[in-house]
């Protein structure tokens, strides 16, 4: 809502923190008494929007960066996870929920790790908090997977690069070569074994395997120019996420050089535009950008630019066994993507029977969300180990609220009538007598009948 206020007290507070200054000295910064800041820091008073702007200005961050601090996403995060049915019998509403978040946001935050260790099957220990995967992914979504001041570089690089060039590849290519004195080479698999890309300094080479598509060929140059174009503003991601883990830190600066290259390739504003005007048809996307699928999808779960929003979708990726290598919720609150487990009944796991075809479902789940959902299977670059290529299934969706726009779902009755019942996984699923059942529901009692065999061996009290 616009009229909402902003509480914002833990963030304000570990910035003053990390800066290494008091009450007393932020306080005469902005202008205000001691008192009033630290009612604010206590979240009893909300930020005003001239207090905010003093703040981005004194401590150089996006502002937006206060509301991604939120715990577990906010009220609607934490209300996806207080749906679980363990916590049924307590009929916890919104207004409580806001006021938990407003008067105790560590102790909300230390609620969302707790329950995201567990749901995932994880120990609430030492090794598994730095997890280096589950520290980028936190830093991502902290952001909503939006990077604005990227965003602003790539947009104007590309602007720059489609004057001098219709081919975006060999502008790229050019620029490497002029400004920065880098070469490109495309060399033989057999030269380049295991290897997609290698940054030869000595020989001032950026060399290629030949493996790739022209599509993967140009995000690779795009990431190598945002490295090095864009290494400032990289550098104060990196270093803003305070990572302690040298893997974390790695793999959040690739991201980010992948966020760029993306941004690049698919420049915000000509972007969306095209989105809006195709109704998000991928198809078409691909071909006006010269992008794969994957990278589409991705693309289109970071449109969240102030005043310019794309719809909130998000992104999973899995393999034949379900086992997630991406997943991207960006604004979209998706529990689909942030579910630990995935249902069988939803037609991502079925585009692997019928490859490169676009497959649509509208699904309800549990808590009564529908979800319009999008999926297609993609081949990986290479053959690898005994020749095999890579295969998986990448999953974008949407809440049907939101879909009627677009291309995939024209002449689609998306009415809650019409969704097809699944859940987040059957560990998570309290659904009766699924005949897809292949484990029993969390925290439900077993009903053990020796005289009835039903349509699953796990029935269960359900209440």
């Amino acid at each position: 809502m616009a009229d909402r206020k902003l509480f914002a007290g833990a963030a304000i507070k570990r910035l003053r923190r990390g800066a290494n200054m008091t009450q007393v000295a932020l306080a005469d910064a902005l202008d205000i008494s001691a008192s009033y800041l630290n009612l604010i820091e206590r979240n009893q008073r909300p930020l005003s929007a001239r207090l905010m702007l003093l703040l981005a200005d004194r401590f150089d961050f996006d502002p937006r960066q206060l509301v991604a601090d939120e715990p577990g996403g906010g009220v609607n995060g934490m209300g996806r996870r207080l749906a679980d049915p363990m916590f049924a019998d307590l009929a916890i509403d919104r207004s409580e929920l806001e006021e938990w978040l407003i008067a105790a946001p560590n102790t909300a935050e230390a609620f969302v790790r707790l329950f995201d260790n567990r749901s995932t099957g994880q120990l609430v220990t030492a090794v598994e908090t730095s997890d280096p995967i589950s520290l980028i992914r936190t830093e991502i979504e902290r952001w909503r997977n939006h990077f604005a001041d990227l965003d602003s570089i790539a947009e104007t690089l590309a602007d720059e690069l489609r004057l001098g060039a219709g081919d975006l590849y060999g502008a790229i290519l050019e620029r490497l070569r002029v400004k920065h004195q880098l070469a490109i080479r495309i060399l033989p698999e057999s030269v380049l074994p295991e290897i997609l890309r290698r940054l030869d300094l000595h020989a001032r080479q950026l060399q290629l395997s030949e493996m790739l598509d022209p599509a993967s060929r140009t995000f690779q140059v795009a990431a190598l120019l945002g490295e090095i174009e864009a290494q400032s503003e990289i550098d104060g991601l990196v270093s803003g996420a305070d990572f302690q883990d040298n893997a974390a830190e790695h793999l959040y600066r690739r991201h980010l050089s992948s966020y760029f290259a993306a941004a690049l390739m698919m420049p915000y504003a000509r972007f969306i535009r095209a989105c809006e005007q195709t109704g998000y048809q991928i198809q078409i996307l691909q071909r006006r950008f010269g992008s794969s699928f994957e990278q589409v999808a991705h693309r289109l779960t970071t449109l969240q630019r102030v005043g310019s929003r794309g719809l909130p979708f998000f992104m999973i990726r899995i393999d034949r066994s379900g086992l997630v290598s991406k997943r991207f919720v960006g604004a979209s609150n998706g529990s689909l993507a942030e579910s630990a487990h995935r249902c069988a009944l939803w037609n991502i796991h079925r585009v692997f029977d019928r490859p490169f075809e676009e497959h649509t479902q509208l699904v309800g789940l549990e808590d009564g969300s529908s979800w319009f959902t999008i999926s297609r299977a993609v081949q990986g670059i290479g053959y690898g180990v005994g020749g095999i290529t890579p295969e998986f299934a990448v999953g974008l969706g949407l809440s049907a609220e939101h879909a009627a726009t677009l291309y995939y779902a024209r002449g689609a009755n998306l009415s809650a009538d019409n969704v097809e019942l699944i859940g987040l996984g059957c560990p998570a699923c309290t659904r009766a007598q699924c005949s897809q059942r292949s484990a029993p529901p969390k925290n439900r009692v077993l009903r053990l009948d020796i005289q009835e065999t039903g349509l699953t061996p796990f029935s269960f009290v359900n209440d």
